[in-house]
């Protein structure tokens, strides 16, 4: 995967691939990366009120592109074809308002504080600036959500699901990167007025939960050999799939990567910036670091 021209980013809808996966070309490993949010195909009845470049802001546009040796150094490469904005696959299908649904919902919800802040598993708005775009005129109807959760959220988490079961059968542990990037003013977007300087690269691990400390440092220390600033759990401290999927006394270790978008991309128009390439050149250099790292801890059994 090249990087990718702004002009050929494909944004029609994909109903029949809701999620990509790439499987190991070198001997497999327990290692397991995801995008989850870099999809680019629009459904065709996402029903949204906004225009596509105000939209857009939603994505971790190129993400997967990134990362895309992952499957020559033993992983498994994971993504997700639609953007978070129709419905985000790094939150429970429970996250959602009743307020927000246009009929009898019929399993209890359990709203969480980002749906609290219209950013849920059904996005609300796009903020822009300081200042709040809603997705909709009207609520989304009860089978419209449904949909949205049976053919495309779904089906992303059984594929990471899949891919963490069957490191965990042949190998007795797995380590798995959950991939994103972030926008240059996540402090505005978040309320923050106290905020530091934001990091080239904020590693999660939801405060030392999900993954042995070993693992996270020594992708932060990579990073930072190849000059990049590293944060760890801020702004950005894991959500979802690393806090299912990361029991580090059990030998699944899980984190978030962060990736400050300027690096690698223009925010506006989404296109690759001078940056993409070196970029791309060094995160396949940290694939082979931690690949060997995972190479060295294998169980026995493997």
């Amino acid at each position: 995967m090249p990087a990718p021209a702004a002009s050929q980013d494909d944004l029609r809808p994909r109903p029949d691939t809701p999620v990509e996966v790439w499987l190991p070309t070198a001997p497999a490993l327990p290692l397991v990366c995801d995008s989850p949010h870099s999809g680019t195909a629009y459904p065709q009845d996402f029903g949204h009120e906004l225009p596509l470049p105000l939209l857009r802001r939603g994505e971790d546009t190129h993400v997967h592109t990134l990362f895309h040796t992952a499957p020559a150094h033993g992983a498994t490469l994971i993504a997700a074809t639609f953007p978070r904005t129709y419905i985000d696959v790094n939150r429970s299908e429970a996250d959602l308002d009743p307020a927000q649904i246009d009929g009898a919902w019929p399993t209890p919800l359990q709203p969480g504080p980002k749906t609290q802040q219209g950013l849920g598993l059904i996005w609300q708005h796009i903020v822009k600036d300081g200042v709040s775009h809603p997705l909709y005129t009207r609520q989304r109807t009860a089978a419209e959500v449904r949909h949205r959760i049976e053919h495309y959220w779904r089906p992303y988490r059984t594929q990471v699901q899949k891919a963490i079961d069957t490191s965990v059968q042949r190998f007795g542990g797995v380590w798995h990167l959950n991939l994103h990037s972030m926008p240059s003013d996540v402090y505005l977007r978040l309320g923050r007025t106290d905020a530091p300087p934001l990091a080239d690269f904020v590693l999660g691990d939801r405060d030392g939960t999900t993954c042995a400390p070993e693992f996270i440092h020594l992708i932060g220390d990579t990073l930072r050999g190849f000059g990049y600033s590293v944060a760890y759990n801020e702004p950005y401290k894991g959500v979802e799939l690393i806090g299912l999927i990361g029991e580090p006394a059990r030998g699944r270790h899980s984190l978030q990567i962060e990736i400050r978008r300027p690096i690698y991309m223009d925010e506006e128009t989404r296109a690759p910036n001078a940056g993409f390439a070196p970029l791309q050149q060094h995160l396949e250099q940290l694939l082979g670091v931690v690949a060997g790292y995972v190479r060295a801890r294998m169980p026995e059994r493997a």
